[in-house]
């Protein structure tokens, strides 16, 4: 079975999946304790703050033991509190790491030889030369000049205003004519 491992660091995530022979480093490990060793990340240094099993449950740092148990929780991983005092039972798993787990969350201590986005593949874009980039596509768009559009003069506007008064009024007219 596949084990996935997400790193945090520097406000990003790295994925990776490791085998069970891999696994072996964090059997027996509760959340909160310190990791070193994997194979592709050397100098690394980890530290397991959270998990799930092969069913989603999360691991808390509160429950003892690698089992699932029905706690009663009002707050914290895995709970969502509608309002205030609220209490619920929910299904959650120990905090000691055991064969069910199926994805660790680990946090980077300590920075190895290598960087990670070097072994990950990941292109790091730069913002700021995005910006400059948008900045000096704009202004040679600012420089030309357009003409602005002739506003009707206000006494056309006041000639056609007159106008579609006498339109209105004519077939008003013409209707009482036909009345009478």
């Amino acid at each position: 079975m596949e084990i996935k491992l997400c790193l945090g660091f520097k406000g990003k995530s790295y994925n990776k999946t490791i085998s069970d022979s891999e696994f072996n480093i964090f059997r027996g490990k509760k959340l909160g304790d310190k990791v070193t060793g994997l194979s592709d990340l050397k100098g690394y240094e980890f530290l397991i703050t959270g998990g799930s099993d092969k069913s989603g449950f999360p691991m808390r740092s509160d429950v003892d033991g690698s089992l699932r148990k029905k706690a009663f929780l009002s707050g914290g991983v895995g709970v969502h509190i509608k309002r205030k005092g609220m209490r619920v039972k929910k299904s959650v798993r120990g905090n000691l790491i055991a064969e069910d787990i199926v994805q660790i969350n680990l946090k980077v201590l300590k920075e190895g030889e290598k960087k990670l986005n070097d072994i990950f593949g990941v292109k790091e874009e730069k913002v700021e030369e995005v910006k400059e980039e948008k900045k000096v596509e704009e202004k040679p768009e600012e420089k030309k000049e357009e003409k602005p559009k002739e506003e009707p003069k206000k006494e056309d506007v006041k000639k056609e205003e007159v106008k579609k008064e006498e339109v209105k009024e004519t077939p008003k007219e013409d209707k009482k004519e036909e009345k009478k």
